[in-house]
């Protein structure tokens, strides 16, 4: 008997020496290219491509000259905050409007809801980018093509048909809370906001990520949209820019600080919202 237990215990331990070691493997093949970019963006050495990975001087000039960029060929300060304002605008209008369709169609019931679904589910198998003429030629026909504004619309306009996941979510929550609330005497609103908004947190938070990720990310709508408006670019348009045959080698480094810039609100913001996973689920309004 105690020779079988020692034997599980050693085919446990080994079990889970296995998982580690895949693990940890894959978690370097995943963290080397992004360690790559940041150790190539503060590179003292030109040049676009090394035969060596860590630097042999290191300088904080590549950011420097990417943020003052005396020249003005590559704002990407401007562009920064371009990407900036964009993101957060769609971001707020893709939540609420994800979320209010998701809620109604989860939670009420109404005439041609089903071929709604229906319908909703077909379009989203279409990728995005086969309208993109089309709402090209709308944006100009109402003189919105290179603006901001132009690419908010863009962005939120599709949450509509992006509601699945989350209704999908409204959909465990038990409809006994609901019926529970409007005994005691609740509306339609209060249950929305009182009961249900609470237990979503994770929804919420997701959609709110997702939202604000497609813009910073984006590169084909805001390239056709934005055309050679450099000033308006955003930053994957204008990082893009910056790697043309005749730059390609002198500004490598520059670009490389860029790609660590941008990175980084996406991931703050993340690391700020984690918690309201946990928060959304451990807590409520069931009370």
């Amino acid at each position: 008997m105690e020779l079988k237990n020692e034997n599980y215990k050693t085919k446990r331990r080994n079990t889970r020496f296995l998982i580690y070691l895949i693990l940890t493997i894959m978690a370097i093949v995943w963290m080397f290219p992004i360690a790559w970019i940041v150790l190539t963006s503060f590179r003292a050495e030109g040049g676009a491509f090394v035969p060596y990975i860590i630097p042999k001087s290191f300088t904080i000039s590549n950011y420097v000259k990417l943020i003052t960029d005396a020249t003005g060929n590559f704002p990407f300060v401007r562009w920064f905050i371009n990407t900036f304002i964009v993101a957060v605008f769609s971001c707020i209008l893709s939540t609420f409007i994800t979320i209010a369709m998701a809620y109604s169609l989860s939670r009420l019931r109404f005439k041609m809801r089903r071929p709604f679904l229906k319908i909703a589910l077909v379009l989203n198998m279409f990728p995005g980018f086969m309208s993109m003429i089309a709402v090209y030629y709308i944006l100009k026909a109402v003189n919105l093509t290179q603006s901001l504004v132009a690419l908010v619309l863009i962005y939120s306009s599709g949450a509509a048909l992006g509601f699945y996941v989350a209704k999908g979510f409204f959909d465990t929550i038990p409809m006994a809370l609901d019926e529970s609330a409007m005994i005691d005497g609740a509306n339609k609103w209060q249950i929305f906001t009182k009961i249900t908004l609470p237990l979503s947190k994770p929804i919420i938070v997701y959609t709110a990520l997702m939202a604000f990720m497609g813009p910073w990310m984006d590169f084909i709508f805001a390239k056709i949209i934005m055309g050679d408006d450099v000033k308006d670019y955003t930053v994957a348009i204008g990082l893009y820019s910056m790697m043309t045959k005749t730059t390609a080698n002198s500004l490598f480094m520059t670009f490389t600080a860029g790609c660590v810039l941008i990175a980084i609100p996406i991931t703050l913001l993340f690391i700020y919202m984690q918690k309201y996973y946990v928060e959304g689920i451990t807590s409520g309004s069931v009370k």
